[in-house]
C-alpha cells in the first residue's frame, strides 16, 4: 500500500521551490564580499561609486525609529509606515506594532522621508537626515481624522486593521511566483475575523500556481505509475489531478478555516526572524504542533493536527480502493504532515523571506 501524499500548504511552498526555486537559491547563498576587497578604483580621483555598492567604511548604516499615537496620546497599531529614500534605494514598508512603535534597521545614511497612512485618516510625513551609525527617533506622530466636517474621532476596528495586514500577505510571493499567504512577518499580527480566515483559504485554493503546482504533482505521479487504479492516458491524469487538488482544498479549507473559526486559532506562521539560529529552529519545530490562538496566547494547534486527519479520512472517498488508507495509516500520515511541516517552517525562517520580495521588510532585514 503506498503512503498518501502530505498537502500542508508549507509543503505545496516547499515543492513550488524545487521548481523554481533552486536557481535564485543557489545565487543567494554566496558568501558575501569580504570588506576591503572592493575595487580600489573605486576611491580614485573623478571616479563616481554607484547607490547600489558598498557604502565606504566609515558611512556605517544606522536605523530609525518611532511610535503612532492618535490626538489623546495613545499609541496606534497596525499602521502602515513607508520609508522613502532617493532614486538609489528602494521603498521599505512595515506596520506599526502593538505598542505603537516602527522600526527601520541597517539603513545607509542620508536624507529620508517617513509617510504614515491608514484608512480614514490625513497621511502624515515625517522628514530627516540620517547620520553615519546614527539610531534616529522621529518626533512621535500622531493621526488625525482625515475630514474636518465632525469632531467624532474613529478609531479603526481590529477587523480593518488586520484586513490591512492580509493585503499585504496577500503580496507575498516567493520568487515572486508562489503564493506565501500563510505567514505574517508582523509579530502581534491582528487575529483573523472568522471570515478572512475562510477568505484567505479561498484566494490560496483557486490561485493559478496552486492549479499549476497540482498539474506538476498528478504528472509526476503518472509518470511513476503511483495510484495506479487511476489508469494512464489522459483520464488516468485527470483522476490524479482531481484527487491532488481536493487534497489541497480539503486540508486548506478544514485545517485553516473551518477549525481554526471553531477552536478560534490562527492558521499562520508567525515570522520569528531574531535570536540564535537554534532558537529559530526550534521555534519552527514547535509550530508544527502549536499554533497561537486568536486571544494571542500559544496553543495545541487542533485545527492544523485534526485538519490533516479529517483530510485524510475525506480522501479515500475517491482514492482507488488499493491506495486507501486505513486508520492506521491515516494516523501514520498525519505524523508525516507534521514533520513535514516543521522542516517547512525551517526554510521559512531561514530561506522564504529572502525570496520574497514584497515582503515587509525585505531589503532591510538580515535574518
Amino acid at each position: 500500500m503506498l503512503m498518501r501524499r502530505c498537502t500542508p500548504w508549507g509543503v505545496w511552498l516547499s515543492l513550488g521551490l524545487l521548481l523554481w526555486g533552486f536557481p535564485t537559491l543557489a545565487q543567494s547563498q554566496q558568501p558575501p564580499i569580504a570588506p576591503g576587497t572592493e575595487s580600489e578604483a573605486a576611491d580614485a580621483p573623478g571616479t563616481r561609486t554607484s547607490g547600489r555598492e558598498r557604502l565606504p567604511a566609515q558611512q556605517e548604516t544606522g536605523s530609525i525609529s518611532g511610535t503612532v499615537v492618535d490626538q489623546s496620546g495613545g499609541v496606534v497599531a497596525g499602521v502602515r509606515v513607508k520609508l522613502t529614500r532617493d532614486d538609489q534605494y528602494p521603498d521599505q514598508e512595515v506596520f506599526s506594532g502593538g505598542d505603537g512603535q516602527f522600526s527601520f534597521p541597517n539603513i545607509p545614511p542620508g536624507p529620508f522621508q517617513i509617510i504614515i497612512s491608514l484608512a480614514g485618516f490625513a497621511t502624515q510625513t515625517s522628514s530627516g537626515i540620517l547620520r553615519s551609525g546614527e539610531t534616529y527617533v522621529v518626533p512621535d506622530i500622531a493621526l488625525t481624522v482625515a475630514t474636518a466636517i465632525t469632531e467624532v474621532r474613529v478609531m479603526p476596528s481590529r477587523v480593518d486593521i488586520a484586513e490591512e495586514q492580509i493585503k499585504a500577505q496577500e503580496q507575498q510571493r516567493v520568487l515572486g511566483v508562489v503564493p506565501n499567504f500563510y505567514v505574517t512577518y508582523i509579530h502581534d499580527a491582528v487575529p483573523l475575523s472568522p471570515k478572512q480566515k475562510f477568505e484567505l483559504a479561498w484566494k490560496t485554493s483557486v490561485d493559478p500556481v496552486t492549479f499549476g503546482l497540482t498539474a506538476a504533482i498528478a504528472g509526476i505521479e503518472q509518470a511513476q505509475g503511483r495510484f495506479s487504479g487511476y489508469g494512464q492516458g489522459a483520464d488516468g491524469f485527470a483522476r490524479r489531478y482531481g484527487a491532488a487538488y481536493g487534497d489541497f482544498v480539503t486540508s486548506t479549507l478544514i485545517g485553516s478555516a473551518i477549525l481554526p473559526s471553531l477552536f478560534k486559532q490562527d492558521p499562520r506562521y508567525f515570522y520569528k526572524g531574531t535570536g540564535s539560529k537554534r532558537s529559530r529552529i526550534l521555534y519552527a519545530i514547535a509550530n508544527s504542533v502549536i499554533c497561537k490562538g486568536d486571544n494571542g496566547h500559544w496553543q495545541a494547534n487542533y485545527s492544523g493536527i485534526l485538519g490533516g486527519l479529517a483530510s485524510a479520512g475525506i480522501s479515500n472517498l475517491y482514492y482507488p480502493p488499493g491506495d486507501r488508507n486505513g486508520a492506521a495509516l491515516t494516523f501514520e500520515n498525519t505524523l508525516v504532515q507534521i514533520g513535514a511541516g516543521a522542516a517547512a517552517n525551517i526554510i521559512q525562517e531561514f530561506v522564504i523571506r529572502r525570496l520574497t520580495p514584497n515582503a515587509p521588510g525585505h531589503n532591510s532585514s538580515k535574518p
